[in-house]
């Protein structure tokens, strides 16, 4: 039985002529193409390193910054919660230093690619005592249950855990 028939793509044939008419808009040249998939496979070769350092700058911007008395917005909520934490155990005048060099230790092992596997774990710890603050601190992160701008400030790092949950899984596949 012989092939079934398939019509020419050739520029002269029929169908081409009509479709580069009626749809001029729609065509896209194949150089853009061809570049556009290259920059995407480019991308996606390194899209979990992007995803990494940028988590790190982060991290690294955010730890810094409580280094320095009243550097950080968030030093009065996170000294509240460090002393809720710990049962008032750790002053702030601990706590802070003790946080800002952990946020950053972290944000560094993130950007460099150094002992990640331990800072992946320092991260989802901290992580965790961040969320608690939601539940430790009601009258500072909820308003009529609506998260107040202290509480979209704890909420926002979901986002953090997400790339960081991509991170550490490409970590532990490799």
């Amino acid at each position: 039985m012989p092939a079934p028939h398939t019509p020419s793509l050739l520029p002269g044939h029929p169908r081409r002529l009509l479709r580069d008419r009626l749809l001029p808009a729609v065509r896209t040249s194949s150089a853009r193409r061809t570049t556009a998939q290259r920059a995407a496979e480019y991308y996606r070769a390194r899209g979990i390193t992007v995803l990494r350092v940028s988590v790190g700058v982060v991290y690294c911007w955010f730890g810094v910054l409580k280094l320095f008395p009243a550097g950080s917005p968030a030093e009065e909520i996170a000294a509240a919660a460090m002393t809720k934490l710990t049962g008032g155990l750790l002053p702030a005048a601990v706590s802070m230093p003790l946080l800002g060099t952990a946020e950053t230790v972290i944000g560094l092992a993130l950007i460099t690619g150094l002992l990640l596997r331990p800072a992946l774990i320092l991260f989802f710890a901290h992580m965790a005592g961040v969320f608690t603050s939601l539940a430790l601190l009601p009258g500072q992160m909820w308003h009529h249950g609506v998260p107040t701008l202290e509480g979209q400030y704890v909420l926002k790092n979901v986002i953090l855990v997400a790339a960081c949950l991509t991170v550490t899984a490409d970590e532990l596949t490799r």
